[in-house]
């Protein structure tokens, strides 16, 4: 069939399907307004708890102004070019520098997208010979990366050890025949649960294995740890972990992100990560900004907004479990919220959050994750209050009622009071 005519045929593919129903509330929502705990859906303020701004640094003074300055400065064309032919600048290098040296690692080398980055370093490391061994909850970014690699792959099931073990026995009788090697793919957060990679078991399998760790730690880099050095601090295993990804959209709020390591595969990367050689370098305005932002995640105020971010986290996630919520192995800041319900009582819990509590937060459903549950996630930050928590609990608290009650069965489609 035609290409065109086989798509004009197609439902939409599990997700499209819906686009009809729920484009502009459920999918493709206009969340507008000064980025913060109260914005503006479809022309209604909300209290927000779906914000990737784990430090509340997209609304901080000093960002927002060094943001305005380098973007008056600059524009946003500059450096014009892959960073390989024209994009090059002193201020990647100095950021590349800077975040070598808050990861403790020889060297770091930017992405000016962190999906993009994160799918062609697996794909540059890894050759036909080599092995893949991954979390099977791994995100889509990695598996994206192993699908384009060459290598084999295994995956293990989620945080068990003994699987990932198995796994590695597997691989490394490939990898005598071949001659490759194995990289071992994980997340530091994952981020629709808020549950920890168990990085401190699989860092001890290095005594049994022999085999490279890259981690993922997006949702990690600058909140987790002591001093926000990630996940691998949080564990005490930075010394351990090869190669660490990290992403600017959680911690900083802006697009990009890097990997660190030993120089002489950061040096190897840089000449053969595809995403990087063929797409513009991160404009410098951004540059610029991101110096800013990791300047406040690694000083005492940054410590600070770490406090504010996990006292409204654990408060929220305490006062989940007391009123009886599962939200599951949530360890960091992404806090899920697991419901029993079909997609029908998940539509109709979702419009009576946003219209009549006006709290916006994401919903998962099928065909997201299996029929039988609803996943509502809240992502809190530095910005939010005790107020935001308490109203949001209560809220919930109703919500869980009225689930009970059999109030959110009905077959017909809820009124969308917010359009």
């Amino acid at each position: 069939m035609e290409i065109f005519e086989r798509i004009k045929k197609d439902a939409g593919g599990p997700i499209g399907q819906y686009r009809d129903q729920a484009e502009g509330y459920f999918v493709f929502p206009r969340l507008e307004g000064e980025l913060g705990p109260r914005m503006y859906f479809n022309g209604v303020e909300v209290l927000c708890w779906s914000l990737n701004n784990y430090l509340g640094l997209a609304n901080h003074p000093e960002v927002r102004k060094i943001d305005a300055e380098a973007a008056a400065r600059w524009g946003l064309a500059y450096p014009m070019g892959a960073r390989m032919m024209t994009g090059h600048t002193r201020l990647h290098e100095k950021l590349e520098h800077e975040l070598a040296d808050f990861e403790k690692k020889e060297a770091a080398y930017e992405f000016n997208f962190g999906y993009q980055g994160i799918v062609s370093t697996i794909d540059a490391l890894t050759t036909r010979h080599d092995v893949i061994v991954f979390d099977s909850e791994a995100h889509a970014c990695l598996l994206d990366g192993k699908r384009l690699s060459m290598a084999q792959s295994f995956h293990y099931k989620h945080n068990d050890i003994v699987s990932c073990e198995k796994a590695l026995q597997k691989a490394t009788k490939i990898v005598e025949e071949t001659g490759g090697g194995i990289l071992l793919i994980t997340e530091g957060v994952y981020g629709m649960t808020g549950a920890l990679g168990n990085l401190d078991e699989i860092v001890q399998l290095k005594k049994k294995y022999q085999f490279r760790i890259l981690i993922d730690d997006a949702h990690g880099f600058g909140v987790m740890g002591p001093t926000g050095r990630g996940t691998s601090e949080h564990f005490g295993v930075m010394d351990e972990i090869d190669l660490y990804i990290g992403a600017y959209a959680k911690s900083m709020a802006v697009i990009g992100g890097f990997v660190a390591g030993p120089k002489y595969v950061i040096d190897y990367l840089k000449y053969n990560m595809r995403s990087q050689m063929y797409a513009k370098a991160l404009p410098m305005a951004i540059v610029e900004g991101c110096l800013k932002r990791l300047e406040i995640i690694r000083s005492a105020e940054g410590d600070e907004l770490r406090k504010k971010l996990w006292t409204v986290t654990r408060a929220l996630q305490n006062g989940f479990r007391e009123l009886g919520f599962n939200i599951g192995k949530a360890e960091a800041c992404v806090t899920p919220i697991f419901l029993p319900g079909n997609e029908n009582q998940a539509t109709h819990i979702a419009v009576d959050l946003r219209s009549n509590y006006k709290i916006f937060c994401s919903i998962v459903c099928y065909p997201v994750i299996p029929k039988g549950m609803i996943i509502f996630r809240i992502i809190p930050t530095a910005a939010h209050t005790m107020d935001d928590v308490n109203y949001t609990l209560k809220a919930f608290a109703d919500v869980k009622r009225k689930l009970e009650n059999g109030e959110y069965d009905s077959n017909t489609m809820p009124d969308m009071a917010i359009l």
